[in-house]
């Protein structure tokens, strides 16, 4: 049987649209307080963005040089790009159906009222002009199209407006770029008490062309916005912060993905934009709603009665960190737990006399970052920073080119990227001189150095002194700053070196358990499953009678249920209020139970074109915690999805007790008990 057929295997972006349609799930779905419901659509928006713009760019490049590939689910290009562009239309459909048929009546029950110009009164149209006049129109920037005034580059993502005006019975075009730096809708003076309204920014304007183009009757308008291609390389062999650089300013003027515009558009007015931005029909994705819901992951803070409960993460470690970890190791579950002892272990760092080095590697990090601030601490009481800045991270290279800069300037030793490789890994080494010589202090995590994320992202990170450990993270940021020997790992697994290969291994383990009658099971929990040798070894351990439950919550490219291939396999996702994040896997091995955690998916990227750390968890204490996680995951029945042998994913319905897997960390942060799951 040939394991690697494309029947057995789903494409990566039709995936990668399943998952975004369980966020617009949760947007639907009617326990979910309504603020909460507005925010999950305006980061399904978000993500559909970043789709287009990345993986759809990357399709439409192949288009169009003509590449014969085909994918592991035997789609060519061109039924890849047909495909995935019509899914898209259909998940903007009903993205839009749910804004304007439920979310937008929902909001009105609780007195929040998006009203139309037309609608206002007189002190309220009085109260908009003033607004407009004083803070708009200065913000405004107009252009004109004509033979002296060429048709100018649209900014990514930005929200314009197009006019069509008459003058003398000519008629001529007009261009408007709604403010970015404006709030998209504006709250009206309150004219009843507990009743808020607000009103779109752009039809504020529009409410005022005629003013603005006083000498012109205001045939039409309408408003629209570009996505452009941001699927690019950075070319390792040139100097690497330029090229980074460059290439952030190209996305704003690089080629059109797509041209979204309203569904009532004026055929003129959309004839104007066909010609001018030189899309074709194909590109073009009509909207009976608003242009780019985003701004609801915004106007979700307008009404705190209506979001979650708010949880503060508890406090697990206070002190010393140093005394504790040598003691034992220490353990973060985020965000149940605060993020707040990795930044406690840094600066820490700094000002203790006996450390003398401090090396760490950064991906995200958030735009004021105490990360940051305790690195430059260290740098500036005399200990030696060493700092690993991936600034190939994407959508972050400004914001990492940024931070290097001043680490630099703080006196940091900062290195940018390895050649044709990103840095994926989270990993920080303290070494300390103390009396038993040199102590290395490591922390590892599944997740970034991002305070932000770390409240909303659900992550797992391990403190330890273990020396093999340390050894190991000494010999990993040697081989980063371009020194290496032949030396083995002791207990870290990296990639691209070995990790696939790791893998394979601890799967192999488990089929040869299954094949000499022992019972072999498996749970792996990531973001995302695409790599094929990885999919096609779990078939040949479930043909050999290994159970295996996956814990995917975006792509899987793997099928379940199929005769003889996959039926001892259960692929679970399980989207909640927080990002589900972490890497657990874990390995039955006739009862010895191995547990590692990760920074990396199963996905080629991360074998083969990502610097990633697979770490076992070595601690009895934080091995039966971590299990403890993957059984309430399984056991979840409120926020988990089922993949079905018919390629979709349906909501687990089962007679047990409700049991929220998210809603039981959160409660047993809060509690002095310790829960026991039935």
């Amino acid at each position: 049987m040939d394991l690697y057929d494309s029947k057995y295997y789903r494409n990566r972006e039709l995936s990668w649209l399943d998952f975004n349609e369980r966020i617009i799930w949760e947007a639907r779905n009617s326990s979910n307080p309504l603020m909460e419901r507005c925010k999950f659509l305006g980061i399904a928006a978000n993500n559909l963005d970043e789709f287009l713009m990345v993986r759809l760019a990357g399709i439409t490049q192949s288009l169009m040089k003509g590449h014969q590939r085909i994918d592991v689910a035997g789609l060519d290009i061109e039924e890849q790009f047909t495909l995935v562009f019509q899914r898209c239309m259909q998940i903007m459909e009903n993205m839009d159906e749910l804004f304007t048929e439920q979310l937008f009546q929902e909001l009105n029950k609780e007195k929040l009222y998006f009203t139309n110009m037309d609608q206002l009164n007189g002190g309220q149209l009085d109260s908009m002009y003033q607004y407009y006049k004083e803070i708009i129109e200065p913000l405004l920037n107009v252009s004109a199209v004509d033979f002296y005034h060429p048709f100018p580059k649209i900014k990514n993502k930005s929200l314009n407006l197009v006019v069509l005006l008459k003058k003398d019975n000519l008629y001529d075009y007009a261009l408007i770029e709604i403010p970015t730096l404006l709030s998209r809708y504006i709250e009206l003076p309150k004219m009843i008490l507990n009743e808020r309204c607000f009103v779109f920014l752009e039809d504020l304007i529009m409410h005022h062309l005629h003013e603005l183009f006083a000498s012109y009757e205001v045939v039409d308008c309408a408003c629209f916005r570009v996505l452009r291609d941001a699927h690019f390389h950075v070319d390792d062999s040139k100097e690497l912060v330029d090229e980074v650089k460059k290439l952030v300013k190209k996305r704003e003027t690089s080629p059109i993905i797509c041209l979204e515009v309203m569904d009532d558009i004026n055929a003129d007015l959309l004839l104007f934009l066909k010609d001018q931005l030189a899309v074709d029909n194909r590109a073009i994705i009509r909207c009976r709603g608003r242009l780019d819901y985003t701004f609801l992951m915004k106007f979700y803070h307008k009404a705190p009665r209506l979001q979650f409960e708010k949880i503060i993460p508890k406090q697990p470690y206070e002190g010393n960190l140093f005394s504790q970890i040598k003691q034992h190791d220490l353990f973060l579950h985020l965000p149940y737990e605060s993020f707040q002892p990795v930044i406690d272990f840094l600066n820490q760092a700094a000002i203790d006399p006996h450390v003398v080095q401090i090396k760490q590697t950064l991906y995200r990090v958030s735009e004021h970052s105490p990360i940051i601030e305790a690195l430059e601490k260290a740098a500036m009481n005399g200990k030696q920073v060493s700092v690993f800045v991936e600034l190939k991270a994407r959508f972050d290279e400004k914001n990492n080119c940024k931070w290097a800069k001043k680490l630099q300037k703080a006196g940091c030793h900062v290195i940018y990227g390895l050649p044709g490789l990103k840095t994926h890994s989270k990993i920080t080494l303290v070494v300390s001189l103390e009396e038993e010589g040199i102590v290395r202090y490591v922390y590892l995590g599944t997740g970034n150095y991002n305070d932000v994320t770390a409240a909303v992202y659900t992550d797992l990170g391990i403190f330890t002194c273990n020396p093999k450990i340390g050894e190991d993270a000494a010999l990993f940021f040697n081989m980063l700053f371009g020194y290496h020997d032949d030396k083995k790992f002791n207990e870290l697994v990296i990639a691209p070196n070995a990790l696939r290969e790791h893998f394979i291994s601890l799967i192999d383990r488990e089929i040869d358990h299954a094949h000499k009658g022992r019972k072999a099971y498996m749970v792996c929990k990531m973001n995302s499953l695409l790599d094929q040798q990885l999919i096609a070894k779990l078939y040949e351990a479930s043909r050999a009678g290994v159970q295996i439950e996956l814990i995917v919550r975006g792509i899987c490219g793997l099928k379940v249920g199929i005769k003889d291939v996959s039926e001892n396999i259960n692929v679970r996702s399980i989207i909640g209020r927080y990002l589900e994040h972490s890497r657990i896997f874990y390995f039955y091995n006739d009862g010895k139970e191995d547990l590692y955690l990760s920074s990396a998916d199963w996905m080629p990227r991360n074998f083969d074109r990502r610097v990633e750390i697979l770490f076992p968890v070595l601690d009895k204490d934080i091995k039966e915690r971590v299990k403890e996680i993957l059984i309430c995951e399984l056991k979840d029945n409120v926020r988990a999805s089922l993949l079905s042998s018919e390629g979709f994913y349906e909501r687990v319905r089962d007679k047990q007790e409700p049991f929220d897997s998210q809603q039981y960390f959160v409660n047993k942060s809060h509690s002095s008990e310790k829960f026991k799951v039935k």
